[in-house]
């Protein structure tokens, strides 16, 4: 899946993923896994290189890899590339190339530049559980013995219009004036996500109308604009939000204007959104599922491990729509 979209959103469901440490098979390793313990066969020793472990998600992440890795048997050698492509590279290389290794399961800081490592892992037969798709990394459909995980912006996009639709038709009898809070340029999944949110708002609910756009980049400043925005659009009642900051800020937008958000949905799901959203004041949540999709990449890794030359897959993040009525 992709890398920033990724890191925002596994921070989302880390809590979980620490219910599976208690087998853990020890601390961060060295980058060439030197020091690490256990057989030492690299059939049974996993690469765990995420973004960086000072991104606390992405610590915690790695983590519940090793205690999953651990509980089925498998040493997990966790690197830190602290954000660096290059870093990333050199001791992904390092690893695989001397033998180490069985298998790496990677969260690409910049996909591009591991192009030249995917063909030398297969020529040493490590098979690699890598986020995004094939042509990121300059590659042309899938590869043997790797595996790609990607979120699916599209049904994301599509889950959030759709319950923004049903809480116009159920709570403003199907006619509603939307701010529709986007992401910056160059976001991950972009327009696949705003072109989904919007098309299937459009089908489930005819009646409502976006009538200003609200580029989101932190809480703060979502709050700043959505206030700008609700001047010139007194009679909004509906928001389309592309994340967790856009609907925090718009829900602190309208309560220091002291204006009533009848409806707003979003895609992320942290805490305080979950509570929002149990009480009410947030319609919906699309959740992506990181605990799952932990335990998807884990086994699809393992089961190449077995047989480096079989055909990888293309797996997709779980989501869930969370309402105040699913339970959480």
């Amino acid at each position: 899946m992709d890398s920033k979209k990724y890191g925002r959103a596994a921070a989302l469901t880390v809590g979980s993923l620490l219910l599976v440490t208690a087998c853990s098979s020890g601390g961060t390793q060295p980058a060439d896994g030197s020091a690490a313990a256990g057989s030492g066969e690299s059939s049974k020793t996993i690469v765990f290189s995420p973004l960086g472990l000072k991104i606390p998600a992405m610590k915690n992440l790695s983590e519940g890899v090793k205690g999953y890795g651990g509980s089925k048997g498998y040493e997990v050698l966790v690197q830190d590339p602290n954000l660096d492509p290059q870093k990333q590279l050199t001791d992904l290389k390092s690893v695989i190339e001397s033998g180490r290794a069985g298998g790496a399961w990677v969260i690409a800081v910049q996909p591009a530049a591991l192009s030249d490592l995917v063909k030398t892992a297969q020529e040493k037969k490590v098979p690699l559980l890598l986020n995004g798709v094939p042509e990121d990394y300059g590659l042309s459909g899938m590869q043997p013995g790797v595996t790609f995980d990607k979120i699916d912006y599209a049904e994301q996009g599509k889950a959030v219009g759709e319950q923004l639709g049903k809480c116009v038709n159920e709570k403003l009898g199907g006619t509603a004036e939307v701010i529709f809070m986007v992401s910056q340029a160059g976001t991950a999944g972009k327009e696949e996500l705003e072109k989904a949110q919007k098309e299937a708002l459009a089908a489930t609910a005819p009646g409502a109308r976006i009538v200003t756009e609200v580029i989101t980049t932190d809480r703060a400043k979502a709050q700043t604009d959505v206030s700008s925005a609700l001047q010139g659009n007194p009679n909004a009642k509906a928001v389309l939000a592309v994340n967790d900051e856009a609907a925090l800020g718009s829900l602190g937008a309208y309560a220091a204007a002291g204006k009533e958000l009848t409806c707003v949905t979003e895609a992320g799901g942290n805490d305080e959104v979950l509570k929002a959203v149990k009480d009410g004041k947030i319609y919906a949540s699309v959740v992506l599922q990181f605990e799952a999709d932990m335990v998807q990449s884990f086994d699809n890794l393992t089961a190449m491990m077995a047989d480096p030359t079989q055909p990888g897959k293309q797996i997709v993040v779980p989501q869930k729509v969370m309402t105040a009525g699913s339970g959480q």
